[in-house]
């Protein structure tokens, strides 16, 4: 089945992205649902050789312990590979070191043909990396090479990415960041003066592959690169630039009071003159 974190590693999703960024400039994303001319709309990749071919792509040495990681993500031991069979693709997606942020969209949220409006022609394979989320099961398969395999993966990993920038702005999804949230699973502001106050994933760009994934913090309304160097390579754009201010709207009484202490330049006691 899916592997766990332990046996993930270090994900080559930069080589994976890469070969997905490579696909894209040579073709438009509006005809990436036929991989060859004689393959029919019906031809989808299966759920179990999706499998298959994630098992086969993770080249990456097992994970040997940095010391300096200071978030306790580092010491988890994750037991979501041993579920075998019964493992969905989401939760071992959502389950993955670095997909922490990530919450796991429900099933008739990703079956509804509205909520995926306009998607179709921005992901490449968008069929064949939907069946694959939704571990669809199909008899056809087997004409895929290892490129094409590795751009399925990623393009599942993109598709799911821009449902869960959608999915997190409903009553639902917001009810499942809440509870991250409160968590703190989002990481706390490294300012001083803030105290340790949990933040929340922002992106700079609501446009994929812009900028990288920052955390937002309600207190001194500043933005930050995550502590935990597992989220260098993970898109702002799966949680935009909306979510935080909404989120804050919706649960108003979560909203901490902005501080008004700063930090004074001092030599010798004396404050050091500003120009």
């Amino acid at each position: 089945m899916y592997k766990s974190k332990s046996e993930m590693g270090l994900v080559d999703r930069k080589r994976i992205n890469d070969a997905l960024d490579k696909h894209l400039e040579r073709s438009s994303p509006s005809t990436s649902r036929g991989l060859s001319s004689n393959k029919d709309k019906d031809h989808r990749l299966s759920s179990s050789q999706s499998q298959s071919m994630l098992n086969r792509n993770s080249r990456a040495a097992p994970f040997a312990e940095n010391a300096e990681e200071s978030e306790t993500d580092s010491e988890e031991s994750d037991a979501s590979g041993s579920d075998g069979d019964d493992t969905s693709w989401i939760s071992w997606f959502c389950n993955l070191r670095g997909n922490e942020f990530f919450c796991e969209v429900d099933d008739d949220y990703i079956q509804d043909d509205f909520n995926l409006c306009g998607l179709s022609s921005q992901v490449p394979y968008y069929d064949y990396a939907l069946d694959l989320i939704l571990d669809v099961e199909s008899s056809h398969g087997d004409m895929f090479t290892e490129e094409q395999n590795e751009l399925v993966e990623s393009a599942a990993e993109m598709l799911y990415g821009l449902i869960h920038v959608r999915y997190i702005l409903t009553t639902k999804g917001m009810a499942a960041m809440l509870e991250k949230y409160k968590n703190a699973e989002f990481g706390r502001c490294p300012r001083v003066y803030c105290c340790g106050q949990p933040c929340l994933p922002l992106g700079q760009s609501d446009i994929p592959r812009q900028s990288t994934v920052k955390i937002y913090c309600p207190k001194c309304e500043d933005i930050y690169t995550p502590r935990s160097r597992f989220q260098d390579n993970l898109d702002g754009a799966y949680f935009g630039s909306t979510f935080p201010h909404l989120f804050l709207m919706t649960y108003g009484h979560l909203k901490p009071q902005k501080t008004s202490q700063s930090y004074v330049p001092r030599v010798f006691g004396f404050k050091v003159h500003r120009p």
